[in-house]
């Protein structure tokens, strides 16, 4: 009957004893959020000033993004943030009650209202909802960065601490990594403090897509353009070595979910950041794919030998029609478009050696007349080159005829 009639009287008096009373925080606290709950009136607004002056508190302390300064807690923020959390769940489970029930006051409802402005303003949605739809729901005047930030950050919570992920339909891994790309590239745009959680949810992610699998169109996306030039970004510009180290893994971890198409355009969409080290990687990894493909060369011989000494597949005849088969209906059309292309490449590479003999002679001339202004490679014309350049990719082609037709005729060996 006292709180009732006091109402919002004593909480001045109970915040200053708890400002000047060191020792008994953890009994003024009690007594304060007892308080609160009492009150009939104006409780949501007092609630509403707590949370506002302790988010605005907190906001303050710097974040710590290691887990050697999230143990040590210097500056409180960790504790800060649970007991935040203790004395906000009172009130969120009332109010879940009465929402559960059916019957919730205006004065409920406005204590809601208060807490959404503190906490996300999407709280009732479920998390697919909240994390993969978040296009489809109509924002408040809320901040969309912090928004957008938030989502990140409870994506993190889901997929790498695991929080409620027993009730989450995580069903198909590369949808999974599509939506959270967004999130990824929200992280990895942030300061050092949100950069571990960033790799973290891109690795896990990443986890369960099966290698070689994501199509070249995922690279059309903005989301799947934005995360991995952040990524690069990490890599290159980050002071913090282990933060470059962890980047690293996950940079090579994304590289193998692609498929060769778009593992060959990435690779073009890095080479325009012109750094030495990135560059490095990329002929690295494709050293990798060279040496995969002599493994491949390696394996068709131990075949032709198997094929030619094992007398038991030797005597299959389900074996040799099946081999029969493929050469009549692919390998012949196959030699037939190798051999057309080829002359093609070699037509184009004489012209252009042709052109340069004249060059000195009459310069704009032949530049004007020359047959290779453009190279069309899957449908995209590639122009403006110089002739070094149109070179390289003319013997590039001739090179990987070369390597096709050497696989055709190892093939051959094995069916005669």
């Amino acid at each position: 009957g006292i709180v009732k009639s006091m109402g919002c009287g004593l909480l001045a008096p109970l915040v200053d004893k708890l400002v000047t009373n060191k020792k008994s925080h953890d009994h003024c606290q009690a007594a304060f959020t007892q308080l609160l709950l009492q009150l009939d009136e104006n409780r949501a607004a007092g609630v509403g000033l707590a949370l506002s002056a302790l988010h605005k508190q907190l906001s303050r302390l710097p974040v710590p993004y290691t887990q050697q300064q999230e143990e040590a807690d210097e500056h409180g923020l960790c504790c800060c943030c649970v007991a935040l959390a203790t004395f906000t769940r009172p009130f969120v489970d009332g109010v879940k009650k009465k929402d559960e029930n059916c019957n919730p006051t205006p004065e409920d409802d406005e204590l809601k209202a208060e807490i959404l402005k503190i906490i996300l303003s999407a709280i009732r949605e479920s998390l697919p909802g909240l994390l993969f739809f978040s296009s489809l729901r109509k924002f408040t005047t809320m901040d969309t960065d912090l928004s957008k930030e938030s989502a990140a950050c409870l994506a993190y919570l889901l997929f790498v601490q695991l929080i409620a992920m027993d009730t989450f339909p995580a069903v198909f891994p590369v949808f999974i990594l599509q939506c959270n790309m967004e999130h990824i590239s929200q992280l990895l745009s942030k300061k050092e403090s949100h950069l571990l959680k960033g790799l973290a949810l891109f690795a896990k992610s990443l986890e369960k897509v099966e290698d070689n699998s994501l199509p070249v169109g995922v690279l059309d996306l903005e989301s799947f353009y934005s995360a991995p030039q952040n990524l690069r970004q990490v890599l290159t510009d980050c002071p913090i070595q282990h933060l470059r180290e962890s980047g690293l893994k996950v940079f090579q971890l994304f590289i193998n979910k692609l498929d060769a198409e778009a593992k060959h355009k990435f690779f073009c969409m890095l080479k325009t950041s012109h750094h030495a080290g990135v560059e490095g990687y990329i002929v690295n990894n494709i050293r990798s794919q060279i040496q995969s493909t002599i493994k491949i060369m390696e394996s068709l011989n131990l075949l032709r030998y198997l094929l030619t000494r094992d007398k038991e597949l030797k005597s299959d005849a389900d074996v040799w029609e099946e081999l029969c088969r493929i050469k009549d209906e692919y390998l012949k059309m196959l030699r037939v478009c190798i051999s057309m292309s080829r002359a093609y490449y070699s037509a184009e590479m004489k012209a252009l050696k042709e052109e340069q003999k004249l060059k000195a002679k009459v310069k704009e001339q032949a530049r004007s007349t020359r047959l290779l202004k453009t190279i069309t490679v899957k449908h995209d014309k590639v122009s403006h080159m110089s002739p070094e350049v149109q070179y390289q990719v003319l013997q590039s082609a001739l090179v990987t005829f070369d390597l096709m037709e050497s696989l055709v005729v190892r093939i051959d060996e094995i069916t005669e």
